[in-house]
């Protein structure tokens, strides 16, 4: 362990050398991020008019793959159907460094007063909803956007390949389609130039304007979908007793559910989350159904907690359905691996990510139970993903515009510090001496 620390510090030292080495060139990107600020914004503003759900980016990619190739790009599209690659070769030799930007939007309708609010409406499992860019994707692929526009305009100052990856479907595939990294994968993104290192960022409306946070080790949560089914008996709503009730016998188990991580799991060695989201049972207020649907998420951070987690709600629904006289299936999808930092690599872009956001504007934080599908890049190849703070200032604590929700939105402003962030990553690693291995 002692060996380690020693080498991580060695790293950090030949970094911190290496900060002084290219100054010039930091400098002068910096300074074209903050003139490219605008055109970001706009293009921000633009996907955030027009969002599309997940492998339905039909309009996104084209979009993406027209700017890139005006920049003077190779360009690949469709890539997993409405993916987007190009790729950069600098006039020196070097590493391959991939960046990563989501382009998916989700099912939401959007309540904000914003001048471009979303006002998409489409079907979603059988219901109308808006369509609405509630994550921060819109801002991820314009700032991947002014990045690949800078860093073409410096085509001379690089060493090395970089390959732009707009990837679709990081929300999720419809049931039984593969998409998103894990389509982009099997179709070769990473190879052809093969990928030595790849970055990726996600905008975090809860963090403070212009913060920059991260970890090594385990950033963000496993997660794996959960549907069961539970099957009983149909009666008049007047005489429950002639029913196997599968909506009180679904309460119970939700109920049940949550007694496993609070009572079932040692939480000292790596939290865990059980959440149903959607229920679905009956479509008369006097009829008792049927049956009844669960759909919902686990979410874990050990691989052997995880195993557990999976075994007890099996267990616990089956058990107590059966106890009622009724039957319920569980299935569960595996989903997301863990979004898993190469410690290394962190360690050795730490100083790089300092540089870009400022001194006293990175912190190390917390493992949070999202998840992303960035993990399924970080098991081919050393990665490091991190939050950039995009908290409105003049917002206040009681009105935190939450992921996932129609009052969701980013400061601007933050769009800019996630454009110097992947800037200096990236040439940075190009910088280095040699490129890093796996420390997984």
């Amino acid at each position: 362990m002692k060996k380690i620390y020693l080498c991580l510090a060695a790293w950090t030292a030949a970094f911190n050398a290496l900060g002084q080495a290219q100054p010039t060139l930091r400098n002068k990107l910096m300074m074209q991020a903050n003139e490219m600020n605008q055109k970001v914004v706009e293009w921000r503003r633009y996907f955030h008019q027009n969002p599309e759900l997940s492998t339905q980016e039909f309009k996104t990619g084209a979009r993406i793959a027209e700017e890139l190739k005006a920049m003077g790009l190779e360009v690949k599209y469709p890539v997993a159907k409405t993916g987007v690659v190009a790729i950069l070769k600098g006039v020196k030799p070097g590493p391959v460094v991939a960046l990563r930007a989501d382009i998916d939007a989700l099912p939401v309708t959007e309540r904000n007063d914003l001048p471009f609010i979303s006002k998409e409406k489409v079907v979603f499992n059988g219901m109308e909803t808006g369509v609405m860019h509630a994550c921060g994707h819109d801002g991820h692929m314009s700032i991947l956007l002014g990045v690949a526009q800078i860093l073409a305009r410096n085509k001379a100052d690089l060493k090395g390949t970089i390959k732009f990856i707009f990837q679709p479907a990081e929300e999720g595939a419809p049931a039984g389609v593969k998409a998103g990294a894990e389509l982009m994968i099997e179709e070769g993104v990473l190879d052809n130039p093969k990928v030595d290192v790849i970055f990726g960022l996600h905008l975090q409306s809860l963090l403070p304007l212009g913060t920059v946070a991260y970890r090594p080790e385990g950033l963000m949560a496993s997660v794996d979908g959960l549907n069961i089914k539970v099957s009983g008996k149909g009666a008049h709503g007047a005489t429950p007793w002639d029913a196997v009730d599968p909506i009180v016998i679904s309460s119970e188990i939700i109920g049940g559910l949550q007694t496993i991580v609070s009572r079932q799991l040692e939480l000292t060695k790596a939290g865990a989350v059980i959440t149903i989201g959607s229920f679905h049972a009956g479509v008369r207020r006097n009829i008792i159904p049927e049956e009844a649907i669960m759909e919902g998420t686990i979410r874990t951070f050990d691989p052997e907690m995880q195993k557990a987690v999976h075994e007890r709600i099996v267990r616990t629904a089956t058990k107590i359905a059966e106890s009622a006289g009724a039957k319920a299936d569980v299935d569960i999808d595996i989903m997301y691996p863990v979004t898993y930092n190469d410690v290394k690599l962190t360690q050795m872009m730490a100083p790089s990510l300092e540089r870009a956001a400022g001194p006293g504007m990175t912190k190390v934080i917390q493992p949070v139970t999202m998840a992303e599908d960035f993990s399924f890049f970080q098991q081919k190849v050393p990665g490091l993903f991190f939050f950039v703070g995009a908290y409105p200032e003049e917002m206040k604590p009681t009105h935190q515009p939450t992921h996932h929700t129609a009052d969701f939105m980013i400061d601007e402003r933050s769009l800019v510090v996630g454009m110097k962030s992947l800037l200096t990553l990236t040439i940075d690693y190009m910088y280095m001496s040699r490129p890093v291995s796996s420390s997984k």
